[in-house]
């Protein structure tokens, strides 16, 4: 299967994800980790990227593009893969029609992880972080530490992250409905697109998921 996924920050993308893809033994490509990748070894594309962010600006479509479709290409993608913050914009999503298209390829589903915009604020909002080990992350309301501002597990102290304060959430919530949420009627135009609830427990979205994809 092919699949994208689609959703506001705080839908639980990178979670429902690996989830997924493991339940439908297809490779998760996100973004992040295409830079990652790309950047750490040193790719002509990922070179390029760094080059841009490091100037503080954003990565053009086109080294993004490249990066998916090479990253497509390699052997575990051959029969599928769940894409996760790709695409992210109309040129993107075109980019990926061209791409399947002139592979003899096409979308099976895109996945759009519904979740009110408060619910986001409060999700995002309430994380608090360890300054000693950033693996440590707390919730001020869903997974409060037993003693406010120090980590269960090492002592650290825990903060909140400036893109987690309300305000820049709020941002990040702005620039999601402007440019990426289009790509929802880009996709519904083509009859793919099933909206899901992604409130409740993990496993409750990930079963729904699982039963719009006609695996439940």
């Amino acid at each position: 299967m092919r699949i994208v996924l689609v959703g506001p920050p705080g839908a639980g993308k990178g979670t429902q994800a690996s989830f997924l893809a493991e339940n439908l033994s297809i490779p998760h490509i996100s973004t992040g980790d295409l830079f990652r990748a790309n950047i750490s070894q040193g790719t002509p594309l990922g070179q390029k990227a760094q080059e841009y962010m490091r100037a503080g600006q954003l990565v053009p479509d086109e080294v993004t593009i490249g990066m998916a479709k090479s990253r497509m290409e390699e052997p575990d993608a051959g029969d599928g893969f769940l894409l996760d913050g790709f695409p992210r914009n109309i040129a993107q999503a075109e980019a990926l029609d061209s791409y399947l298209d002139e592979n003899g390829q096409k979308l099976d589903a895109v996945l759009d992880l519904e979740v009110p915009e408060d619910e986001v604020v409060k999700r995002i909002a309430g994380r608090r972080i360890c300054r000693s080990d950033s693996s440590h992350v707390f919730h001020a309301q869903y997974s409060p530490p037993k003693t406010e501002g120090v980590c269960d597990v090492c002592g650290g102290e825990l903060y909140q992250r400036d893109d987690d304060r309300e305000e820049t959430v709020r941002k990040r919530l702005a620039v999601y409905h402007s440019e990426t949420e289009p790509i929802i009627d880009h996709y519904k135009a083509q009859g793919l697109v099933t909206t899901i609830s992604a409130l409740g427990e993990v496993g409750e979205v990930t079963e729904r998921a699982m039963r719009a994809l006609g695996r439940g």
